[in-house]
């Protein structure tokens, strides 16, 4: 399916970034492996980033090739840490590195966002959301204030999805004069190194979650549908959100509109 194509997968170290990068090797891409932590396997290159830094990520897109046929922005952090560096790291960062990366990117690529679960309510975020659209580095902090992010447990990982949702949406066709397209996933709960962080952030919502499911899911539930939209069997999957969490987006969709 990937065969000799240049892959970027950012969270490469473990997790769903680790079986995302395996897998596109397995299916015949080249990995461009890129993380904060160290990584050797599956991936022929790897660059080291802070996407919290707006200077560690222009330094990462001035070394990496041309040519590139997908990214996978996997790449995040846990709610656990403060709320200024999940919005800077897994939405102002990934937004900053994939958009930098257009020059760069080879005709009919595909990028994917890795989103979450977590991301389900932005309707009811909008007002929050645009607020966000054009915000840099520098402005996370009064943004983060302003909307007293930080005073409600676990709010900023789940504004950085909502965000991340609806930024893939409105850039349905941003980039479709040259073929490329992109896609988010969205994720529930997954037994990865930072599984535990979620639980313990999010309390009573975790616990209700686990008692509806039949189980948490893994990296190879996931990854999957990662390369399978970053091949060119999705040409016409564009600003689409798919929701690979065992049917726990069917079950509050469902229980949300008295289903």
């Amino acid at each position: 399916m990937l065969t000799n194509k240049k892959i970027i997968v950012t969270g490469c170290a473990s997790g769903i970034g680790a079986e995302t990068a395996r897998l596109v090797k397995e299916l015949g891409g080249t990995v461009i492996g890129v993380d904060r932590n160290e990584a050797s396997e599956n991936v022929a290159s790897f660059f080291k980033v802070d996407f919290g830094d707006q200077n560690s990520i222009d330094a990462l897109v001035q070394a990496l090739p041309d040519g590139i046929d997908g990214i996978a922005n996997i790449a995040g952090v846990p709610p656990t840490v403060d709320a200024e560096t999940v919005i800077r790291v897994n939405l102002v960062g990934l937004k900053y590195f994939t958009e930098k990366m257009i020059d760069k990117l080879a005709d009919g690529a595909s990028i994917v966002n890795l989103a979450s679960l977590a991301g389900l309510g932005w309707p009811n975020s909008v007002e929050q959301i645009k607020d966000a659209a054009n915000l840099d580095f520098g402005q996370v902090a009064d943004f983060v204030a302003r909307h007293g992010i930080d005073k409600e447990q676990a709010r900023s990982y789940f504004f950085a999805k909502e965000a991340l949702v609806v930024w893939t949406m409105q850039n349905r066709w941003t980039w479709r004069d040259r073929g490329i397209r992109v896609n988010a996933v969205s994720p529930g709960a997954v037994e990865t190194p930072i599984l535990q962080d979620f639980l313990d952030t999010l309390g009573e919502k975790a616990e209700q979650a686990r008692k509806v499911m039949d189980r948490a899911g893994t990296p190879k539930d996931i990854a999957p549908v990662v390369t399978f939209l970053l091949s060119d069997m999705t040409p016409w999957i564009r600003g689409t959100n798919i929701a690979v969490d065992g049917g726990q987006a069917a079950n509050a969709l469902c229980g949300m509109n008295g289903l």
